[in-house]
């Protein structure tokens, strides 16, 4: 467990005070994988460096497994870093190294003999099936393999929590799913937690177990993925989640359905199970209303699907009430042009 109490950051920029954090309380379940995602400036790559205390707050306590981190002394304090990982955005490997030599680096600076190292280095050569390039340099690399081989040295020296700055921010599309899908196995087979900071919530959606959302130094939102996902509170994370999630019609798309019938576009939500079910035809046969699919798409975020559905009811106002109600009472969240009814 990792806990953020009252913890506040601050820096002094000619004669002025910026509030890098703001009195943060959050708490990071063991072994899950959890988010922190905001725009640029919010305070989220701040926050992570605070983990292991490469930054430290001017007001609050870290604590991790019951150690507060923020009491430590020097020597205290970097005996408990060796139990934290950390991958950057740009993969920060050393050029003049070979992909050997960075991985066995950590294990190097702590005095580990070099038969263990040895043997370490080929156990994570295997993990993260690079071993044809153990004595390439990063030069020789492709982006992908550049941070499977910064995730490698971040594992060296077996530790419980992995932090990952933008991790996936400088990867095409296709090697970001590759190193996500990376990043769960660590997640699930060794039992790690992995922080994630990130401005793109598909990288929440594809693995994360907890998100907080973040804007200007204070968490503005926190929660498990789904039920961020399915019932965001804040207009920035509707913002993010609109990102992945069609949430909206497009304004000329719904302005001239909406001129040619004044409020008949309705958004549709399902959750769980709802989501698998033929709610929308059941309507259909129940009620002597005219029913148009706009747009409908699903996503899937820790085994539970949530769908969004745009259609357009039209008919008798009493009986288009009803089917409303029937949506609702099917476990069908429904909005019309935007507001919830």
């Amino acid at each position: 467990m990792i806990e953020f109490k009252n913890i506040s950051k601050y820096y002094e920029l000619k004669g002025q005070t910026i509030r890098a954090l703001d009195q943060i309380n959050l708490s990071i379940p063991e072994g899950s994988i959890f988010g922190i995602i905001g725009y640029s400036g919010a305070g989220k790559s701040t926050l992570i460096r605070l983990i292991n205390l490469l930054e430290s707050p001017n007001q609050g306590q870290i604590i991790i497994n019951q150690t507060d981190f923020t009491a430590l002394d020097a020597r205290s304090l970097r005996q408990e870093r060796a139990n934290i990982g950390m991958i950057f955005q740009h993969f920060n490997l050393l050029q003049t190294k070979t992909v050997a030599a960075n991985i066995e680096m950590p294990l190097k600076l702590l005095g580990i003999p070099k038969a263990e190292r040895e043997k370490r280095l080929n156990e994570l050569l295997e993990f993260i099936d690079l071993k044809h390039k153990k004595d390439a340099f990063p030069d020789e690399l492709s982006g992908g393999q550049k941070q499977r081989v910064g995730i490698a040295r971040a594992l060296a020296n077996h530790p419980k929590i992995l932090l990952c700055d933008e991790a996936t921010s400088a990867l095409d599309p296709q090697t970001t799913k590759s190193v996500l899908a990376l990043l769960k196995k660590i997640n699930k087979e060794q039992n790690i937690t992995i922080v994630m900071v990130t401005h793109e919530m598909d990288v929440i959606e594809s693995i994360c177990d907890y998100v907080a959302v973040m804007e200007q130094g204070k968490v503005i939102e926190t929660g498990s993925t789904l039920e961020v996902f399915s019932q965001p509170k804040h207009p920035t994370t509707k913002n993010f989640i609109q990102t992945v999630l069609q949430q909206q019609l497009p304004f000329n798309i719904l302005s001239n359905l909406e001129n040619q019938n004044h409020h008949s576009i309705y958004s549709l939500q399902f959750l769980g199970t709802s989501a698998q079910e033929t709610v929308v035809q059941a309507a259909i046969k129940q009620f002597d209303i005219s029913l148009n699919i706009l747009f409908a798409n699903m996503t899937e975020i820790n085994g539970a699907v949530i769908g969004q559905m745009f259609i357009q009811l039209l008919g008798d106002p009493e009986i288009i009430q009803q089917t409303i109600e029937f949506f609702k009472q099917n476990g069908v969240k429904i909005e019309q042009s935007g507001v919830t009814i």
